[in-house]
């Protein structure tokens, strides 16, 4: 294993631990056996103490995983859910903010005129809310319909073929530290009610919960709003100002505010809030330059 390798190994063990805790306390809500409840218990003590990498890398672990992807290999329908309103919400400020910036800042190359940069922006910003509304609510319903898809081929599963599934939680549970018998013991346990099963398979196999669905509503107004917000930003400057000024001020206005999105950005990644910041200031003088240039180059070939 190379150094690199246990490094990223190193930064993601308090986030393993983490989800094997709340794991462990979701199986305390479905599994009524006392036995298998002391082996739980006994298990998240260990959890809790140990303090190496030997039971998150055990050699033991890795037929296991090879059997476990063979038989997830004929199940080629698996996906990864992803998501937040977080970074719908940063995303569609960026949005405005670029599509705005750009927008102005061509039609200034090529106009010179206040009213017509500002008519022009407000209506791309019209464009652009509306846009990205019905973009999120189409994303957030055609999501929900893949995970109803999905724990829809799971139930099939089950129905069909129970014992392939229940081999499948057998082997997941081992990957998570329980002996062959302690995984056998519960995942049958488990297996007894279909509702039980399913819940559990969605959430172990496919990392599906109650909280994977989106509102596709509540998303249309998350969307909606932060891109109304970012493309306001680069209008500001031109109810108060006027002429070269105006665009000046909006031009220095949108580029800051394309830091703060960028280091917001920090907050749904894992880089530094600086570079984020540093790396969406540039593309938004790229966008700006570039707009003008073209608005500068047709209005001397148009006659703008």
């Amino acid at each position: 294993m190379s150094q690199l390798s246990s490094a990223q190994i190193l930064s993601n063990i308090e986030s393993i631990e983490t989800q094997n805790a709340n794991w462990y306390a979701s199986l305390r809500n479905i599994v009524d056996d006392e036995d298998v409840l002391r082996i739980i218990d006994e298990i998240d003590e260990d959890e809790k103490t140990h303090e190496s990498l030997d039971d998150i890398l055990h050699a033991q672990k890795k037929p296991v995983k090879h059997r476990l992807h063979s038989l997830w290999g004929e199940e080629r329908w698996h996906r990864r859910a992803s998501g937040g309103w977080v970074g719908d919400a940063i995303y569609g400020v960026n949005d405005g903010l670029g599509a705005i910036f750009g927008i102005i800042a061509g039609v200034a190359g090529f106009a010179h005129n206040d009213q017509t940069i500002l008519i022009s922006g407000f209506f791309g910003a019209l464009a652009s809310t509306l846009s990205m509304g019905a973009g999120a609510w189409l994303a957030a319903k055609s999501e929900n319909e893949l995970l109803d898809s999905e724990l829809s081929h799971e139930r099939r599963e089950i129905q069909d073929d129970p014992e392939h599934e229940l081999e499948e939680l057998k082997l997941l549970y081992e990957l998570k530290g329980l002996s062959p018998e302690e995984s056998n013991r519960i995942a049958t346990q488990v297996s007894k009610d279909p509702e039980t099963f399913l819940t559990t398979m969605a959430q172990e196999e496919l990392g599906i919960h109650e909280a994977s669905q989106s509102n596709p509503w509540s998303s249309a107004l998350f969307g909606s709003l932060s891109t109304l917000v970012g493309a306001i930003v680069p209008l500001v400057p031109f109810f108060f100002l006027h002429g070269l000024v105006a665009i000046v001020v909006a031009a220095a206005v949108s580029i800051l505010a394309h830091f703060v999105v960028g280091a917001l950005k920090s907050i749904i990644t894992v880089r530094g809030w600086f570079v984020s910041g540093l790396e969406m200031t540039l593309v938004g003088i790229i966008v700006g330059v570039v707009s003008y240039g073209f608005g500068e180059i047709g209005s001397r070939l148009l006659g703008g």
